[in-house]
Order: C-alpha cells, then sequence, then structure tokens
C-alpha cells in the first residue's frame, strides 16, 4: 500500500505503582509515560463503501479483535461516517512487551482518521473514544509525557529532561491479565504527587510477580542493571535502562550477548500525531 506512512511510537512506563483496586475488579495505578521513536508504522487508503478492512494483519488475531480494525468502527459508529478504510500496519513491537503496541498502533488509526475522514473530533473526544478501546490508548492520543492516574486515563503532563534508552526484547510474551490477576501482586504501594517523583522510590509493582513466572525476564534485568538502572515497563517482558547520551545507549546495547534482542531509542516529548486533534 502507497501512501503516508503514520507513525505508532512505543511507550515506557517510567516506573508503575499499583496503588489500590477498583470495586470492579480494575487496579488503581500511577505511572509516567515517555514515548520513544522506535514503534510501528501504519497506513491508510480511504474507501468510499464505508468497509474497514486490514491488508495486513496479526496472525491468529481475527480482524473484529484488532484494535485497528476496532478502532476505525468506533470511529464510523460515533460519527455516523460513511466513509470506510483499508489499514495496513507494519509491526516492529512485539505483543506482550509492556511497549503498548496494539493500544499505539488504536491511537494512530483514531488520529489518522479523525483527519482524513475530516472528522474534526477534539482532544477530549478521541480521548474518551480511547479509553473504550483499552486503558493505554488514551495516552498515546494525549500526545505527550505524562504523569498517569486512575486505570491509566487521568493524565498530566509532565516534562522529562532528554535520554536515551536501551530497551532489551526478552524471547516471552507476558499476558497483562495473568500479572494483573496474580495473588501475590502489591496493590497498596504508596500515592505519590509529581513534586516528589524526584525523591520517592520509584519502582514496577509488576517487575516482580514477573520475574517469578518469566525468569528470562530476570535473566535480562540482571544483565541489563551491570550498566545502569534497568526496570521492566508495563506488564513486560520489555526491560530498559536510560542514559545521557544515544553514544553511550548504543555502546551499550552492543555489549548484549548473542542472540539478544534489543534496541536503542530517544525519548519523544510530543507524538509525532499530536497537531492531528485539537
Amino acid at each position: 500500500m502507497n501512501g503516508i506512512a503514520y507513525p505508532a511510537p512505543a511507550k515506557l512506563n517510567l516506573f508503575l505503582h499499583v496503588v489500590g483496586r477498583r470495586p470492579d475488579g480494575y487496579h488503581l495505578l500511577q505511572s509516567v509515560f515517555r514515548l520513544i521513536d522506535y514503534g510501528d508504522s501504519l497506513r491508510f487508503r480511504t474507501r468510499s463503501d464505508g468497509q474497514v478492512l486490514r491488508s495486513t494483519g496479526l496472525a491468529g488475531v481475527p480482524p473484529e479483535k484488532d484494535l485497528v480494525v476496532r478502532a476505525a468502527r468506533l470511529l464510523q459508529e460515533h460519527t455516523g461516517c460513511t466513509l470506510g478504510v483499508e489499514i495496513a500496519v507494519e509491526k516492529r513491537l512485539p505483543l506482550g512487551g509492556g511497549l503498548g503496541g496494539g493500544s499505539s498502533d488504536a491511537a494512530t488509526t483514531l488520529l489518522a482518521l479523525n483527519r482524513l475522514w475530516q472528522l474534526h473530533l477534539s482532544r477530549a473526544q478521541l480521548l474518551q473514544l480511547g479509553l473504550q478501546l483499552g486503558a493505554d490508548v488514551p495516552v498515546f492520543v494525549f500526545g505527550e509525557s505524562a504523569f498517569a492516574e486512575g486505570v491509566g486515563e487521568l493524565l498530566q503532563p509532565i516534562h522529562l529532561p532528554p535520554a536515551w534508552y536501551v530497551v532489551l526484547v526478552p524471547p516471552v510474551s507476558v499476558p497483562t491479565a495473568e500479572i494483573f490477576a496474580a495473588p501475590e501482586l502489591t496493590r497498596n504501594t504508596t500515592s505519590i504527587k509529581i513534586p516528589l517523583l524526584l525523591t520517592a522510590d520509584l519502582h514496577n509493582d509488576l517487575q516482580a510477580v514477573v520475574c517469578r513466572r518469566y525468569p528470562k525476564v530476570a535473566e535480562y534485568l540482571d544483565w541489563l542493571g551491570q550498566h545502569g538502572t534497568a526496570r521492566m515497563t508495563g506488564s513486560g517482558a520489555c526491560v530498559f535502562a536510560e542514559f545521557g547520551s544515544e553514544d553511550e545507549a548504543i555502546r551499550v546495547l552492543a555489549r548484549r550477548p548473542t542472540g539478544w534482542q534489543g534496541f536503542v531509542a530517544r525519548g519523544l516529548d510530543r507524538h509525532p500525531l499530536r497537531d492531528y486533534a485539537d
């Protein structure tokens, strides 16, 4: 498919605290999301017949469960738009990696089609639609570094210094639902406020659970921890460490054991498509 390639950047959770649980079972979180300049890319071809099709898809994922298809159909239902679209996704982000790949793809679909279909929805409207698709979708629509609360949908912009990240990709896929359902998961970390981020004990409450159940994640964390402060993102499996320069990050990545997958990425202050909604 020809045409513009629309980026769907990954995210890192610089920390992830589970501070409680709602009566409906959803977990209450605090986190800082940072977008990075590495991710999937999507191409769109508008159609006049109203059909939503995917020309490339994930193996084993039927169209009705594909987040990009669901995002496009949700936009149609919400606006009454009679246009359709064919969507091609070039995947670089792993499934079950904690990098937000599917959520980012869905957000890019909302943002791109908002412009291509000339819907003129506001960012607030797209955020509400994104939340219907998944708790991580809103941060990509929000489009900048954010302090997150609630189930991840209460977002405040936050300034972060420039940074480069080494991200390692263990050869496992971690199901988010399994980790949040784990009986040993700590769910009572003390809430913090933004001014305390520099002095608080920041960590990922899900990390210990994942490391016990998926020893490969622990192995990758141990190695990366020899070169910097290593942490797991989201519910895993990917792990990362922050560095002050691209050269330093590249040197660390180059030392990884043979066969290990990973990449270097720069932190983004803004989503490349942030201006696609007001």
